[in-house]
């Protein structure tokens, strides 16, 4: 059974998570401690704000997965669903109505409830956790879309029913593969300071995945090849530990920034893969 200090800890590395993700610079489309990029309305103390707010619902989250008792880990994901629509208020009352975690309220709370639960369940991985925890959901989430007006649609389903992305839903039900076989492996392989490894994290995540907030800013799913493509030059460069590299990245902000373009849904995959990251003592 998860004690008091495990529990303590693990609601800590999921603030963390949060909190690193936003400390880390630059960081083209995002939000860092040096520039807003394209989001105005948000600074880096902002996010502070935010994080700190959303501690009482991780601690829920954790408290869900190490007390469930159930067979059907579907009904432990019911259980915090509850829980992520409070602690968005929460959030929007903490930043004054800026949306800055609202999918990592969602995906991180996931995690943390999964790897609760696999305290006294440590012959499950966490992605099979996961995976057993949203069976079913893109189906259920996008059911009945065709019979919704237009107005009606959220950003998600729009993109789901002109493009086919399920976007944060479809990784989170598949046991976010992103970040199990692409960014925590990135994460081990780069090296240089903390800083330079988390953004060589991130421009592997942005040259290896479809990110919805992006598409909905750039309102066409083109712009996800040529965000590919950014990723790759930013290699070939030879990342964050070279002078080149990180001229780039900054250039690629001032991009971003004119294009009113943003990295959001990449941003949440390096939460979850610095979360993971924590939990396992690699950063």
């Amino acid at each position: 059974m998860m004690d008091e200090t495990q529990k303590t800890t693990l609601v800590s590395d999921a603030l963390r998570a949060l909190l690193y993700e936003v400390s880390v610079n630059p960081k083209p489309g995002l939000v860092d401690p040096v520039s807003s990029g394209p989001h105005p309305d948000m600074d880096v103390f902002t996010f502070i704000d935010s994080a700190v707010s959303l501690r009482q619902y991780f601690d829920r989250c954790a408290t869900h997965g190490a007390n469930f008792q159930g067979d059907d880990l579907h009904d432990l994901f019911l259980g915090i669903r509850p829980d992520g629509v409070v602690a968005e208020h929460t959030m929007f009352g903490a930043t004054e109505g800026v949306n800055t975690h609202k999918g990592a309220i969602f995906s991180l709370g996931i995690l943390v409830t999964a790897d609760a639960y696999r305290v006294d369940h440590s012959e499950f991985s966490l992605p099979d956790i996961v995976k057993a925890m949203l069976k079913d959901l893109t189906v259920n989430d996008f059911k009945g879309l065709d019979d919704k007006s237009p107005e009606a649609l959220t950003a998600g389903e729009k993109q789901y029913l002109k493009y086919g992305i399920k976007g944060i839903r479809g990784e989170a039900e598949a046991g976010f593969p992103t970040v199990m076989n692409v960014a925590l492996p990135a994460l081990r392989k780069h090296q240089g300071t903390k800083n330079q490894r988390l953004l060589d994290t991130l421009m592997t995540i942005v040259g290896s995945t479809v990110d919805t907030n992006l598409v909905k800013r750039a309102q066409t799913d083109s712009v996800v090849d040529w965000a590919h493509q950014q990723s790759q030059h930013y290699f070939v460069l030879g990342g964050s530990r070279t002078v080149q590299g990180m001229a780039f990245l900054n250039e690629l902000n001032d991009v971003f920034t004119e294009r009113n373009l943003s990295l959001g849904g990449s941003a949440d995959l390096l939460i979850l893969t610095i979360f993971i990251g924590l939990r396992e003592e690699i950063i």
